[in-house]
């Protein structure tokens, strides 16, 4: 039996990791972040296909592919999040579970980041716990299978 497959995407600015802003985001690399995912999906039997780009049509291209196979998301849409409406809408066509992550806290941040446009098509989100984000919804993404698997 093969482990259920996973897509966790990352928007724009994410590959600069380590660089970009390190009092804010750490020092972690995209590499780090990358391993980290690999490491809990690993641990909870899934099978996780990690990606990133800064390119908004490529991400919405990404969650059509989820949608249509029914994959699970864990997603941090980035700047996306905050107006992105075809992103939002790509989201709302989810037929799996779909987690929104960040890094940091959004709502402790500058006043822009408080709204999350992807949110309300969103499973759930999780926020401002680092790496551990990505680790958090990848166990919830794990738990809500195993309900749906019960319940069938």
């Amino acid at each position: 039996m093969t482990s259920p497959r996973v897509l966790v995407l990352n928007g724009p600015n994410l590959s600069r990791l380590g660089s970009r802003e390190p009092e804010v985001y750490g020092s972690a690399t995209h590499d780090d972040l990358v391993a980290a995912c690999r490491a809990a999906a690993a641990d909870l039997g899934l099978d996780v296909e990690v990606r990133q780009t800064d390119d908004e049509a490529e991400l919405v291209g990404w969650l059509h592919e989820a949608a249509d196979s029914g994959t699970p998301v864990v997603l941090n849409p980035a700047a996306f999040t905050h107006y992105s409406y075809a992103l939002r809408d790509a989201c709302s066509m989810r037929t799996a579970p779909l987690v929104e992550v960040h890094l940091t806290n959004p709502a402790a941040r500058e006043d822009f980041r408080h709204t999350s446009v992807v949110a309300g098509a969103a499973t759930g989100s999780i926020t401002g716990f680092g790496l551990e984000s990505y680790a958090l919804a990848l166990r919830a993404v794990a738990e809500l299978r195993r309900s749906e698997e019960t319940a069938r």
